[in-house]
């Protein structure tokens, strides 16, 4: 059947893109669909192209059989009828009938092929694109501002189209119709209405593909991206380094008058651009990092931290820290340092040793009042047999142990011998310089308590009262001591009384 199925078909390979063997095999699928519609199979059906597509047959192969044995007209042809076609026709053989597809198909059949085949190529395309762009992802493409809906752009990509949703426009850029955008592929998925081709303007990478369209040398990787941060429509810092000696990176990207990074703040819609070369010494790279400020110096107060102090002149402090604190928040995400920033003369008030002691203590969970060794078992070289007798003696913190120093105590001390008393003896001697100023602090405030609550010589003398002397008394027959409170005398058995005297008399 000749047609103009091949212009059709070379049409449809170069507009969509597609295999022409995918678009032949969809064809005879459909056709295929067609006649099982018609006949109730396809398993006899047999589609056939010419060389150059311009022509397609469609034949029903069938077994030749007796007149008087045929069963099934779709799948066999009786001999009398198979003579007509062939004259060489025997029973048992098999022929290829050429089937009219205007005259057999009827309308509901064409339907099932137009349907069958508007699917198939529908998923050749979406697969087809899909095999396509998956492997850009990453990389830059140039479209055309096609429509905008709820804030997100759909932009024409040339073979299907992508879309630039909201959160992936840079807040200073402005997009109209038939604008030409470029952007980054950020990702590309199947969805049940097609495929979806993310767009983004807003990620790093973006800024790194537009330095390799305007940088040579970042292209050929004479001048590397150490790494990029950015805040969109705002500010985006570079640090970059070179593989070679004589390249200065900073210059490269920046050109000669700036002709280089000034493509790229176009590109970019006027976003601030900081180029600064990376140091593998973090003192010099949070220096550069900190620019267009002017930093004095960079204290390092925790290296296992990463906490660094930049210390910039007092003009430059609004500067460094950058509007609404993005320049100092920038740095830090790009040398991955905590950076505090303080003027010089707010140095100068700063305890950076104490500081820097405190950080330290924090990193190995340390607070004040562990730093004091205050219990026995926090002294060096003492064994835990020494701790536990210790303990059972209920010494346990080190000012108890000091004030039992002395040899004859400890050797008293339950379960202690001679070797422990020497081995006490040494640990403290080894720390004697802290127990002695413990002790002398101890005895200084006890000294300092003591006067306070001490009162005067003269105060103590006038109000003490010295104590009479007990007046004693004797038995007036035999002499033997008595007391006041007796009857009779313990010695002799006489009666007693005693009567008290009148000092006027």
């Amino acid at each position: 059947m000749a047609t103009n199925l091949g212009d059709a078909i070379r049409m449809y390979v170069q507009e969509k893109g597609v295999a022409e063997e995918l678009v032949l095999k969809t064809i005879e699928e459909s056709v295929l669909a067609a006649y099982k519609r018609k006949f109730g199979t396809q398993e006899n059906a047999v589609v056939r192209f010419s060389d150059d597509g311009t022509e397609m047959t469609v034949s029903a192969q069938k077994r030749i059989v007796e007149d008087e044995e045929l069963e099934d007209p779709v799948t066999e042809i009786s001999l009398p009828e198979a003579l007509k076609l062939n004259e060489e026709s025997e029973i048992g053989d098999e022929i290829l009938i050429e089937i009219d597809l205007l005259k057999e198909f009827d309308r509901v059949s064409v339907q099932s092929a137009k349907q069958k085949a508007r699917q198939t190529f529908r998923e050749i395309h979406k697969d087809t694109l899909y095999s396509e762009y998956k492997d850009k992802v990453g990389e830059m493409i140039i479209g055309y501002y096609q429509r905008e809906r709820n804030g997100n752009i759909y932009v024409d990509l040339g073979k299907t189209e992508g879309i630039l949703q909201k959160r992936f426009q840079s807040p200073r850029e402005v997009y109209h119709p038939n604008d030409r955008i470029k952007a980054l592929i950020y990702e590309v998925k199947k969805t049940v209405s097609g495929l979806q081709i993310e767009l983004t303007r807003v990620h790093t990478d973006f800024v790194k593909r537009i330095f390799e369209l305007e940088v040579p040398e970042v292209y050929d990787k004479t001048v590397e991206i150490f790494k990029i941060v950015r805040e969109p429509g705002y500010r985006t810092k570079l640090a970059v380094r070179s593989t070679r000696e004589d390249v200065d990176p900073v210059g490269a990207c920046v050109g000669l008058k700036g002709v280089r990074i000034q493509a790229v703040v176009r590109e970019l819609e006027g976003e601030k651009i900081d180029i600064l070369k990376y140091d593998p010494d973090p003192r010099t790279f949070i220096k550069n990092a900190m620019s267009p400020a002017e930093i004095s110096q960079i204290i390092i107060l925790d290296d296992a931290k990463r906490q660094a102090l930049a210390v910039v002149p007092d003009t430059q402090l609004s500067l460094a820290i950058g509007k609404q604190g993005l320049n100092v928040r920038l740095a830090n995400r790009l040398v991955d340092w905590n950076i505090d920033v303080k003027t010089e003369s707010q140095l100068g008030e700063m305890d950076i040793t104490a500081a820097s002691k405190k950080a330290a203590a924090a990193l190995f969970g340390e607070t004040e009042a562990e730093e004091e060794i205050t219990l026995i078992s926090e002294l060096p070289d003492i064994s835990e047999r020494l701790v536990e007798l210790l303990k059972e003696n209920k010494i346990e913190r080190i000012e108890d142990l000091v004030a039992c120093c002395d040899d004859e105590t400890l050797r008293n001390l339950h379960g202690i011998n001679p070797e422990d008393v020497e081995t006490i003896r040494r640990i403290i001697a080894d720390n004697i310089e802290i127990i002695e100023e413990e002790a002398a602090a101890a005895a200084a405030g006890e000294n300092a308590d003591a006067e306070e609550e001490e009162p005067a010589p003269e105060e103590e003398f006038a109000e003490e009262e010295t104590p009479e002397p007990e007046e004693k008394y004797e038995c007036p027959e035999c002499g033997h001591p008595i007391t006041p409170d007796m009857t009779t005398c313990p010695n002799c058995g006489v009666g007693l009384s005693f009567e008290v005297e009148d000092e006027a008399t």
